[in-house]
């Protein structure tokens, strides 16, 4: 990681001309044929753009939400050490970032970078725990950055995407692909973030007046408003062509992942048509069962002879989306309307708001049946023991149904499907039948890579002795301590 740290800038410096041909699919606005040592920040911007979406399907998160299973190399699935590096992270889109903040040509460039930044810090908080924040991405100048605590990470993110809408002016955007320089949508970004972020907190500071709930209401009520219809989504449009939409990817000459048995049943118990997306019976694009749907889950967390077995005998098990949902040109959203909506429902269930919690939690779930182009259930949906809300607002007695409305509404999102149950214990999930590792338990966090303790010894050991239990995948991030 030191050679990363100090090096990544350097390297970055000299990728300005390579980056504007290479993005060519997605528009011509980042080509400046004279650059050569200096970076052109439009195409920065667009380099970390067009990859942004890869934070957002995440298998490995998936994995352990139970929205996929393993085909055939189960490992992930039966819970082998997930002992991985961070700094590639950093050394990638966070230092491409830095670049258009460190250059500051633009005060709107730099407050899109401020942004984005606080997004891929905040998977990798969630993933690892404390890691490097404030003194991270200033090269040589600090080769061996401190862990910060998750604590100060979460304020630290909140306050930079509150700093980054104040700092908005009249300046050049260039090279975003996502809202094609539209301040207000990017406003809104923020402001959406920033309510997910401090809902996340809520088993750390769960009352009206604790902190998690004062931001919430902050975020809620900024006159930038947040994400409300499916318009405003932050996503990523994917051309084609040489920038292809993740999911079609992952299934380009291979079909190791599936939909698993534990989501499709979930959505059968509901009798949830969002399932009609959700799974696909093939991976092959242009054949005449492209675009069929299958709800065949593949069975979670079994080792590869048992999970082949059954993928022969099924051959129209249920791939991750539908293959019209999975094509090269498919979009990914990042932070929906749906979520937003949601979320502001578990916060009202909280008490922390004084919204009205049947009228947001219906419209958060309308939202995601219109995010895949569905019509929204029928009234009877929502009447139903697994979705109808049973109690008043104010003490959290619905947070089982809510949760798993925000599960259902994050997938494909393995992050986001993580976190939710992590935090809420909601749908309840059970480890994997032929799990590897010692506790059979499903991981709560990934394990500090080997080379950390190689590289910067005294602050990942520092980090470690803050873990109650050690690092350990059975040890939890700090906001999923009780």
């Amino acid at each position: 990681m030191k050679r990363r740290y100090i090096y990544a800038l350097t390297a970055l410096l000299l990728s300005g001309l390579s980056a504007c041909n290479k993005l060519s699919d997605f528009g011509s606005t980042n080509v400046q044929p004279d650059a050569t040592t200096t970076p052109t920040i439009g195409a920065l911007l667009t380099n970390v753009q067009a990859g942004i979406s890869g934070y957002a399907s995440n298998t490995r998160g998936g994995l352990y939400s139970q929205y996929f299973s393993e085909t055939q190399y189960t490992d992930v699935s039966l819970y082998s050490l997930p002992q991985l590096a961070f700094a590639g992270n950093y050394a990638s889109s966070l230092y491409d970032l830095q670049n258009i903040i460190n250059l500051n040509q633009s005060a709107n460039m730099s407050a899109i970078a401020k942004i984005m930044q606080q997004y891929i810090f905040w998977t990798i908080t969630d993933q690892w725990g404390d890691v490097p924040y404030s003194e991270a991405l200033k090269g040589a100048e600090n080769s061996k950055p401190k862990y910060d605590r998750q604590e100060d990470i979460y304020k630290g993110m909140i306050q930079a995407l509150k700093d980054a809408n104040n700092s908005f002016d009249n300046s050049a955007i260039t090279g975003d692909i996502i809202f094609n320089g539209d301040i207000a949508a990017w406003k809104r970004t923020a402001t959406s973030m920033r309510m997910l972020m401090a809902l996340q907190l809520s088993k750390k500071f769960p009352t009206a007046a604790g902190y998690a709930a004062t931001e919430f209401k902050a975020a809620l009520a900024d006159p930038a408003g947040y994400i409300s219809t499916n318009a405003q989504n932050f996503k990523v449009a994917y051309p084609g062509g040489n920038y292809n939409n993740p999911w079609w990817s992952a299934y380009n000459g291979r079909k190791d992942y599936a939909e698993s048995a534990t989501m499709t049943t979930l959505m059968a118990s509901l009798s949830d048509t969002r399932q009609s997306v959700f799974g696909g019976a093939t991976e092959v694009q242009g054949v005449s069962n492209s675009n069929t749907s299958s709800n065949i889950g593949v069975p979670y967390g079994l080792a590869r002879s048992r999970a082949e077995a059954f993928t022969a005998a099924n051959p129209t098990w249920a791939r991750i989306l539908r293959g019209d949902k999975r094509t090269p040109d498919a979009t990914v959203v990042i932070v929906g309307a749906a979520h937003i909506a949601l979320a502001r429902a578990e916060a009202a269930d909280y008490g922390w708001t004084t919204e009205n919690l049947s009228t947001i939690y219906q419209q958060g779930i309308n939202l995601s049946y219109e995010q895949w182009g569905l019509t929204a259930p029928a009234a009877t949906y929502f009447t139903q023991t697994g979705v109808a809300l049973t109690s008043a607002a104010g003490a959290g007695a619905n947070l089982r149904n809510i949760a798993t409305q925000r599960y259902i509404a994050s997938y494909p999102d393995g992050w986001q499907g993580w976190n939710i149950w992590r935090k809420t214990g909601y749908p309840s999930l059970t480890p994997a039948p032929d799990a590897t590792n010692a506790s059979k338990q499903i991981p709560r966090r990934y394990v500090y890579e080997s080379n950390e303790y190689t590289t910067n010894q005294a602050s990942v050991e520092e980090a470690v002795a803050r873990i109650p239990g050690g690092d350990s995948p059975d040890a939890r991030v700090w906001w999923d301590q009780q």
